[in-house]
C-alpha cells in the first residue's frame, strides 16, 4: 500500500499529494491515476502503450506491462514532483518513508 506524503511549492504555496509505494490504483486502472492526478502527458503515453500491447498480445502483454507500471508510477510521479519544485511538508515518518522510497539521502 502506498504511503501518502503532503508536498509544497514554496514559490506559490501549492499543494500535492506525493506517493510512495506500490499503486494499487494503477493496477486496476493502468493509465487512469495519471490522469486523475494531472498528469496529462503521462496518462496518453501510458494509454498509448497498454493499447498498443493489448492489441498486439490479446490482452496479456497490457496486463504484465499494468503490473510493472503499479510498481514504478508512484515513485516517478513524485519524483516529478520534486523536479517542478515541490518539497516535502508532511510529518518526519512519513517524509523518511518516502525518501527512502525514492533514494533520497
Amino acid at each position: 500500500m502506498a504511503v501518502v506524503v503532503n508536498m509544497r511549492h514554496p514559490a506559490n504555496g501549492l499543494t500535492q499529494k506525493g506517493f510512495a509505494g506500490f499503486s494499487w490504483t494503477t493496477l486496476f486502472f493502468g493509465a487512469f491515476p495519471a490522469l486523475f492526478r494531472g498528469d496529462f502527458a503521462t496518462f496518453i503515453g501510458a494509454f498509448v502503450v497498454f493499447l498498443i500491447l493489448a492489441i498486439t498480445t490479446a490482452g496479456i502483454g497490457a496486463l504484465i506491462a499494468s503490473l510493472v507500471w503499479a510498481f514504478k508510477y508512484n515513485k516517478y510521479y513524485t519524483s516529478k514532483l520534486l523536479e517542478k519544485g515541490y518539497e516535502f511538508s508532511d510529518t518526519p515518518q512519513k517524509v523518511a518513508i518516502a525518501k527512502q522510497y525514492l533514494g533520497i539521502v
